[in-house]
């Protein structure tokens, strides 16, 4: 297994106390200038609405989010992190954010309603400084508990889409998207990859007990809790009745072992690619192509899966199919 230099996560002790803090510092501790070190002077930032670069428009929209929720607290709920090399590490953290709209925000003025909601930041750290991350959070959920109407909020996004071709992987458990891996783990990464493949992509639902346990609990969008291999089956149906043809990749994988946060944590970041022309969930049926950027961790014990964190924004659906019929601004570029 790889050895991971202090250079790496310096000055913490590990890469989970480094994400912790820097994220801490920056939301919590208003060090909003902060992401300049954090963040690499041309990093890329793959979101639910497009891929942006460079550090400024990071230091903006935290500046913005910030101000429109100034109580918000984000809960380090996990970190499950591996090496990619020597110096670097990519790491999947799973916030529990929550606070109260006091503030002007994208979304109009103040509500001054409280929301909660998860998000999954996946960051590759090259020497202490993050050059690439794949963020998913579910502003639908927030959109939702502010009371306002998420079709209504969708067709005031304007969605730029991602510039950044994702080429074919060989072998996602051998080098994904964040580069090669090391070799562990690999029984319970096939193992979440085995439910991938044949309950979410092919579609054979009856097979999920063989991944989960019997006792299993799942948290998709909009802060639903599911539990039992009958409720898992539901939440997956839901997600996918309105995107039937819909494929699941995933496009990284890590994997991380700790008493302290019950075991094997397997997190993996996934794009579904479909077209909206099932049930219409999202309004009148475009049958048009619809992207969705996704992350989810799953927490394993005696070999089956008990929990899984499936983090997805479906106001990014919404913009998709508010783009497909016209009736979405254009970004200003």
């Amino acid at each position: 297994m790889t050895t991971l230099a202090d250079v790496a996560y310096a000055p913490y002790r590990d890469p989970e106390e480094f994400i912790v803090e820097w994220t801490d510092r920056i939301w919590v501790r208003r060090g909003i200038g902060l992401i300049r070190e954090n963040y690499a002077a041309d990093a890329i930032v793959h979101g639910a609405y497009g891929t942006g670069r460079g550090v400024e428009p990071v230091v903006r929209s935290t500046l913005r989010k910030i101000a429109a929720f100034p109580d918000r607290v984000g809960q380090a709920e996990d970190v499950v992190w591996e090496a990619r090399g020597q110096d670097a590490f990519l790491s999947s953290h799973r916030v529990f954010s929550s606070g109260t709209h006091t503030g002007m925000s994208g979304y109009g003025p103040p509500t001054h309603r409280p929301f909660a909601s998860r998000t999954i930041a996946n960051c590759l750290y090259r020497r202490g400084v993050m050059v690439e991350e794949w963020v998913v959070r579910d502003e639908y959920a927030v959109v939702e508990q502010l009371g306002l109407d998420p079709a209504a909020v969708a067709r005031e996004l304007a969605f730029t889409g991602w510039d950044t071709p994702r080429a074919p992987l060989a072998d996602v458990l051998v080098e994904g998207d964040s580069g090669a891996r090391p070799e562990h783990g690999r029984a319970e990464c096939e193992h979440v990859l085995g439910l991938v493949d044949t309950v979410w992509n092919q579609r054979m639902l009856h097979e999920v007990t063989e991944f989960v346990a019997r006792d299993v609990t799942c948290d998709i969008s909009r802060g639903r809790t599911l539990t039992r291999p009958d409720g898992y089956q539901r939440g997956l149906l839901d997600l996918l009745a309105p995107l039937p043809d819909a494929r699941f990749e995933v496009r990284d994988v890590v994997v991380h072992d700790s008493p302290a946060h019950g075991g094997t944590r397997v997190g993996l970041v996934w794009w579904l690619e479909g077209t909206y022309g099932g049930t219409p969930a999202y309004g009148p049926v475009t049958n048009s192509p619809v992207t969705l950027l996704g992350s989810s961790q799953f927490l394993l014990r005696d070999g089956r899966i008990v929990r899984e964190w499936r983090v997805y924004d479906e106001l990014a659906i919404l913009a998709q199919v508010a783009r497909a019929r016209g009736d979405e601004p254009v970004s200003p570029g």
